[in-house]
This record gives C-alpha cells, structure tokens and sequence, in this order.
C-alpha cells in the first residue's frame, strides 16, 4: 500500500495508495489552427504586413538603400524575418519541433530565406574585400599628403584674425545672447552645434535654434524658426540674425521637416555624413550634408564624395559634386584623422603595422581649426605610437579640398602644452582651451585662451612648440604676442629685433584720449589728429598712458589691422 499527498507542513509525501480509480480526465488535444484564406490571400497578407512594418521601420530609422550600409542589411533581414514570421501565423502552422518549422519556411518561405542567405553572403565577401589585411596599401592612400615648410607656406595671422573661443566658450555667450531676447527665451532654444567657418573674411561659429518642446512647436512651426546666431570668434561679439522667413529645416525638426528624414526620402541611395549649417556670404542658411561612399570594398574607406546642399528655409536641395567656395566643412575633422591614422599606420604595410612598425605614426588626440585665406583647415598633432609625450609633426588639411600638408617639427604635444600655459597662470587657476597653431615670428607657435571657473576668457598664452618652456602671457593677444617675441629673441630662437616685426609706427597729436577697464586692466584708447582710428595700451604694459592727456605729441607703434581699434605695442611723448 502506498502512500501520496501533502501534510500540515505543506511537504509532499509519498507512498500512501487508497486503492481508488484515478479521477484524473486524459488531456484534451489541440485543435489545429486554421489557415487564414487561400494561398494567394496568406501571400498578400504577408506582404502587406511586411511592407508597413518596413515602412515604419523606414520612417523612423532611416536606413540607406545601399550595400555599402550596414543598416540596409540589418532593414532587409528584418523584413525576411516579418514575412517568415506571417507566414507562419497566417498558414495556421501547427508542427511540433524546429525541424518542422524549418521545412515549412523552406516550402512557404523559399525567396524570403534566399534573399537573406545571399546578402548575408554579399556582406561577408565584401568586408573580406575591403579588410585591412589585404587592402593597407589603399587604405594609406586615401589621404594624399604633401610635406610643407611651416614658416613659408603658413602665413602669420594679424593678432585681430586670431579665434579666442573655443566651442565650449561659444555655448555659453549663445545662450547667454538668447536669454537677454524676453520674445525667444522662453519658446526657443539653441542646437548644439556651433559650426566654424570662415564668413564675411572673419572666423565666426554659426548655430540655428530649435524649439523648447512638442507644444512650442505646435504653436510655432507655421512661421518657422525666426533667426539663427552667429559668434565672432574674434570679437566675442553675439548677432541674433532675425529672418524674414523662418528657418523650417533643423536637424531637431519633427515630421517631414526634420532634415535627415527629409534628405533621405529625397536621397535614399545616398549615405550622409552629419550635416552642418553654414551660412552663405547673402546670410542664407544651408544644410551642408556630405555624402560618404566607401572606396574598399563595401565597407571600407570611408570617403566624401560631394555633397547635399539643403537651403535651411525652404528646403530645395542640390546635390554638388564640387561644392561651391562658400562651404567651408565638407570633411569632418574626424574623418580627416581617421583617414591620416590609416595612412600613418599602414604606408609601410599591415605586416609592419604590428611587428616592425617602423615610421607608425598616429594623429593626437585632439583637434582644432585655422582660418586661411577663405577655408577653414584642420590641426591636429602627428605622434609616435609610443607613449613619450611628444610630437613629430603636425597635419594641416583644408575642410573643402582636403588638401593635406605635413609639417615635420619635433615639440611638445598640445596637452603638455597646456599645462605649461596653465602652470605659468597656476595661483590663478586658470584652465588652457585646446591649442591653436600659428606662426608667430616664423616660429609654430600654440596659442591658447586662459579661461576661469566661469568658462570666461581672462587671458592669452603662447607656447613655443619645440621650447615648449617659452611660455608668454598676456591680457590681450597684441600684449600676449610680444612679450612671446621678446621671449623668444632672449632665448636666442630669433633676432631680437624681430620682436617688432609686423609692425607700423604712427606719430602725431593726440586727438582724444579715453580709458576702460578691460577684463580687470586698465585700458586708454589714444586717438590722433587726423587718423580714425583708436589705438588701445593696457596700463599694465605702458604706465606712460596715465600722463597722456588731449594735443601731447607721441609715436604709437602698433600692429596695423582693418578695425577701428589698433594694438598699441609701445607709445612715446614726442
């Protein structure tokens, strides 16, 4: 006699047998499903549900139509594995085991699963095509370089052409400028974007608005966005461009006006880089969306090949193959360095790239930009792979051409530099932007904003890149400039004369003598008979300014420009 059941406890017990016929009903079978219609009826379904979901996916995630995207292969499996899985549904398949199942997608699903298995198949064959391993050498060659001579080719920037925002700086007076604007501040906001270019012959950061959220756009969208900002990376001076047509294109649009959907209804081929907005020298504003193809391969080689140019208030749009001389950023700088590390790793071969490694070489970490002529070029450092903290050379490439050039000169890499500007400032505790480079007395030259806690720009630094102990500051950039020339003619790197080159001498009666006081420093701003300009010393570097008063005879040397305000870099009584 056995017994079975469960105590006080809630244990289960076995063993105990009542004898008893079981009561227990035998499991009641399945009915099998029933197929929905026809053959041609479950075809249509399928397809019709395959194709909204593919068109939703579309809508939202935006792939290219294209093998040289990896997101089209990732949208056509999809849409294989939605019809197979409708298939299924709507044939009221009821088989027992993934053996079954496989047999019928093989009958039912026969194009659907073929589809699949080749272009998985084309994806293989075409990354093994486009591998590094046996592609360095066209990898090496995707960005064509030439070696420069720095002091020659790169002309030395008028102290007033200098940029002393960096894009963190730019931020802050872009939303300090709209929350002065009671009309904007409480509906709009601004992109994070802040492009360079060059506009008008000045380096200046562009950045368009968006709306604060879903209702602000629901009440504004029919006039559009009614300005965009534009930051004078000189001046530091903020312009609220106000638009007699509102800007209805943005990046953070919804809908049909959103720009990536809207370029890609238009372009679905096409594969786009992240657009950025420049402005026209008429202060029309455009979409500058790079199209990207891959040169090895199917996915290898990123490169540019023109570009679609989306005028930002209509949204008409053009695709230029050679981009009009206006477009300052149709290479990123990411791509750029990107393309150099190919070529610094590999132009001695795969093989080389990991056991020799001879002449590797690798772009720094950083980045930032340089105003020449009318282009916009991209700096950065060129280092060993090793880690001794020093550069070999640097790489300068235009934005529009991608016309590269290498510059050999062993220096200090932009971090080290850095903290030397921010050692020589460190009982301020002052922090250093990312270095620009310059050519200051022929020498490459970083120059660098001292910003505060406040991300407010307090004072300059110049530091020599191959004596990256010459280290010069200064409250303004003319003063920073040549206590660095100074500097430099005391260590013996150039004459001493050559402090005051780029310089011009005017002599006359003084007109009218005003002060301020500029960033904590006094400032007198000299004005001579018959000139229209105003010529600025600090105090700080001539305490003659304070005897000065209106018809002393003085000579002024200063360092000429195109504003109605001139760096003095010395004043004498006559």
């Amino acid at each position: 006699m056995g017994f079975s059941g469960t105590d006080s406890t809630g244990f289960q017990w076995e063993g105990f047998d009542s004898g008893a016929p079981s009561q227990s009903r035998p499991p009641k079978k399945k009915k099998p499903r029933r197929a929905v219609g026809g053959p041609v009826v479950r075809v249509l379904i399928n397809l019709a549900v395959t194709l909204a979901v593919g068109f939703i996916y579309f809508y939202l995630q935006l792939p290219a139509i294209s093998l040289q995207s990896a997101d089209f292969y990732t949208f056509v499996l999809l849409l294989c594995a939605v019809y197979c899985g409708c298939a299924i549904f709507t044939s009221g398949f009821q088989g027992q085991g993934a053996k079954n199942y496989v047999t019928f997608l093989k009958k039912q699903c026969a194009i659907p699963l073929l589809a699949a298995v080749l272009l998985l198949a084309v994806a293989l064959v075409g990354a093994l095509a486009g591998s590094v391993l046996f592609r360095a050498k066209d990898y090496a060659r995707l960005l064509p370089i030439e070696a420069g001579d720095f002091a020659v080719e790169v002309d030395e920037i008028s102290y007033d052409q200098i940029p002393m925002l960096d894009r963190a700086s730019a931020e802050r007076l872009g939303d300090r400028k709209l929350g002065e604007l009671s009309d904007m501040v409480s509906q709009f906001d601004v992109v994070d974007d802040y492009t360079q270019i060059n506009y008008k012959g000045r380096p200046v950061r562009v950045a368009t608005l968006m709306y604060m959220d879903l209702i602000k756009w629901l009440t504004n969208r029919g006039d559009g966005l009614p300005a965009y900002l534009v930051i004078d990376m000189v001046t530091q001076n903020v312009e609220l461009v106000r638009l007699s047509e509102g800007i209805k294109y943005t990046t953070a649009e919804h809908f049909g006006r959103n720009l990536y959907r809207h370029i890609r209804f238009r372009y679905p081929t096409f594969l786009f880089s992240q657009p950025v907005m420049e402005v026209n020298e008429e202060g029309t504003p455009y979409w500058i969306c790079p199209r990207l193809v891959r040169k090895i391969g199917l996915f290898g080689g990123t490169d540019v090949q023109g570009a679609v140019l989306v005028n930002a208030l209509t949204g008409e749009s053009e695709y230029c193959e050679q981009v009009p001389a206006w477009v300052d950023n149709l290479y990123s700088a990411e791509l750029i360095m990107q393309q150099y590390d190919y070529y610094g790793m590999y132009h001695n071969g795969f093989l080389n790239s990991i056991f020799g490694q001879r002449d590797v070489t690798v772009t720094t970490e950083g980045y930032n930009y340089l105003a020449m002529g009318d282009d916009v070029w991209v700096y950065t450092g060129v280092t060993s792979t090793g880690m001794d903290q020093s550069n070999i050379g640097f790489l300068l490439t235009n934005q529009r051409t991608k016309e590269s050039k290498y510059y050999s000169c062993a220096g200090a890499t932009e971090y080290s530099a850095m903290d030397s500007a921010e050692g020589e400032l460190q009982n301020l505790r002052y922090t250093a932007t990312f270095p620009l480079l310059l050519n200051v007395g022929g020498q490459p030259t970083y120059f660098m904003a001292m910003k505060d806690a406040a991300q407010l720009v307090k004072k300059y630094a110049m530091v020599n890149v191959q004596q990256y102990q010459i280290v010069a500051t200064g409250d303004t950039v003319a003063q920073c400039e040549q206590n660095y020339l100074a500097m430099l003619g005391q260590n013996g790197v150039i004459d001493g004369s050559a402090s005051l080159s780029g310089t011009e001498t005017v002599e006359g009666a003084i007109a009218d003598i005003r002060s301020a006081v500029v960033e904590g420093s006094t400032v007198y701003f000299i004005m001579l008979i018959g000139d229209d300009a105003y010529y600025s010393v600090s105090v700080a570097d001539q305490l003659l300014a304070v005897t000065l008063s209106k018809g002393d005879q003085v000579s002024i040397t200063y360092h000429p420009g195109e504003s109605d305000i001139l760096a003095a870099v010395s004043v004498e009584k006559r």
